[in-house]
């Protein structure tokens, strides 16, 4: 990834037309615009006037053999995003690219893929997510003013540019999609969508779509661009209150409705409160999304909105644009699958955005994974766990059910927890006292197994293939291979890679009655040394 600080990075802007003009207004503010790319060679020359110390260019080739670029900003006609992106990633080139990611699923996976394997930053320009509104809205859904969430609803409509290239769906709803995958923490279920056709028959200009998540929550997207007025509103109603972001509004964009629905002899009644101003922080959003492009070329870290992100909207507008063209048909959809995940996930479980799940695990029942998370391939992840956030497990875990992985515990590969087992973080936790700063790492090494009901006091060490008796309290560092039992846990044996119980043959050689390999003890336990 790019060694550079985020005042160094130089970009060129393919594209100069409708949104365009604004990345580059922005990018060029920000101090990284060093080219823009334009096809009309009228607009650039306009826009050579505007940038005077900007280069012009015709040619994308020439733009994309400049090694004094770093990145690329890509606001083109949606049809052209999946050639350009690629051509850029192969290219070496870090890419930002305006909604939506590409118009199929598969070229979506493709995209995804060559940025992993390129190690190069994939942003999708999904606006809302850098909005301080939107920012604002979220904060408050994650600290429970809402409570749980029932509904929710986006209008965009406005009588504005009409496109013939691509539907309204496609133009308006990528915005909605991604702002309400946010805010749900999940992907839907079930979609369905109703178009309308005025101007052109294989264009639609209107669209309904409903989306039913596998919480319960509901989500309907209203996209025109043949209403009277402009309308940008979106409503988030939860049991606890209700929150409207209006962003034609200037100044009271987001108001919150202490609103609760009581019941009464069996009967619903509404309580209606006054509405609240909320404050937020006033920035401009695409500044900061492109700041925020720009600090993660710098520092090689994964965008709010990258390629998987972007992946997940577009298999919602492909599912979508399905149900449109069945007559609204409802559509079923495998999240995973569909996003190019190759984990399987209950539908019951949630997996935050920003979270890596690898190939071939399976996460249960009512399960947990919150972002910033890592778990490895082949895992078994029971019902009621809850990893993260920022937890790391390796491969081939297997955890059981009801166990929760909290900030601070890292598993490495084929670790075995029970169930009901504990992992503390905190070692002196007050309720009224925020301690998340003094959390203790603990790590548990390859092959370790800790049994049903044991407690696991952080700040220790499992050292690999340690074994950890049923209801056992770990107070210490565990040696390896350690056999621990008790409250606190002692050691009173030797075990076996393959879980039997280890022989002695001498003072520092043991022997597997099963297996017969053989282990020589060391300083940090003991250690295979043959069979």
């Amino acid at each position: 990834m790019s060694a550079k600080n985020s005042s160094e990075i130089k970009v060129a802007a393919i594209g100069a037309g409708y949104w365009g003009k604004n990345l580059i207004r922005n990018f060029e503010a920000l101090g990284a615009l060093k080219v823009i790319c334009e096809s009309n060679p009228d607009t650039l020359e306009n826009f050579k006037k505007l940038y005077p110390n900007v280069q012009g260019e015709l040619n994308i080739d020439k733009v994309l053999s400049d090694p004094e670029i770093d990145a690329l900003s890509i606001s083109t006609p949606a049809e052209t995003h999946f050639d350009l992106v690629k051509k850029g990633l192969l290219a070496g080139k870090h890419v930002f690219v305006e909604k939506p990611l590409c118009l199929k699923t598969d070229e979506g996976k493709e995209l995804t893929r060559i940025a992993n394997e390129c190690e190069r930053v994939l942003m999708v320009g999904h606006l809302l997510h850098y909005h301080p509104v939107v920012i604002k809205l979220k904060e408050l859904i994650n600290n429970g003013v809402l409570g749980r969430l029932q509904y929710i609803y986006s209008n965009r409509l406005n009588l504005g540019k009409i496109r013939t290239e691509e539907n309204i769906l496609w133009s308006f709803a990528p915005h909605d999609i991604s702002v309400v995958l946010a805010l749900t923490g999940q992907s839907p279920d079930t979609v369905s969508t109703q178009g309308s056709y005025f101007l052109n028959k294989n264009v639609a200009d209107v669209t309904v779509s409903n989306l039913t998540f596998p919480s319960g929550i509901a989500a309907h997207i209203f996209v025109s661009w043949l209403h009277p007025f402009k309308e940008q509103k979106l409503v988030v109603v939860g049991d606890r209150s209700m929150a409207v972001f209006d962003d034609t509004e200037p100044d009271d964009k987001l108001l919150l409705y202490p609103h609760q629905v009581m019941w009464k002899n069996g009967v619903p009644v509404p309580d209606k409160k006054e509405a609240q101003k909320v404050e937020w922080e006033k920035s401009e959003p695409l500044r900061d999304e492109c700041a925020h492009f720009l600090e993660c070329v710098a520092s090689g870290t994964n965008p709010l909105t990258d390629g998987e992100e972007g992946l997940r909207v577009l298999s919602v507008l492909a599912a979508c644009q399905e149900s449109m063209q069945k007559g609204g048909e409802a559509i079923k959809l495998n999240p995973l699958k569909d996003a190019g995940l190759e984990y399987q996930a209950h539908p019951s479980a949630l997996v935050d955005n920003g979270v890596s799940v690898g190939k071939g695990t399976k996460i249960w029942h009512f399960s947990h994974v919150l972002s910033g998370s890592v778990v490895g391939e082949d895992c078994n992840i029971g019902q009621n766990v809850v990893i993260g956030p920022n937890v790391t497990v390796g491969n081939g875990c297997k955890i059981q059910n009801n166990v929760s992985i909290y900030k601070g515990v890292t598993l490495e590969d084929d670790v075995f927890c029970g169930p009901s087992m504990v992992f503390t973080n905190v070692f002196n936790p007050r309720s009224e006292i925020k301690r998340m700063d003094e959390v203790r790492d603990t790590v548990v090494k390859k092959g370790a197994s800790i049994g049903a009901n044991a407690t696991i006091v952080c700040g220790n060490t499992i050292g690999s293939y340690g074994f950890i008796g049923a209801g056992s309290v770990v107070t210490k560092d565990v040696p390896d291979h350690a056999l621990m039992a008790g409250n606190p846990a002692k050691q009173i044996g030797w075990m076996c890679r393959c879980g039997e119980k280890l022989l002695t043959k001498d003072d520092h050689i043991f022997k597997c009655p099963a297996c017969e390999a053989q282990y020589v003890a060391t300083e940090n336990g003991l250690k295979l040394e043959s069979k």
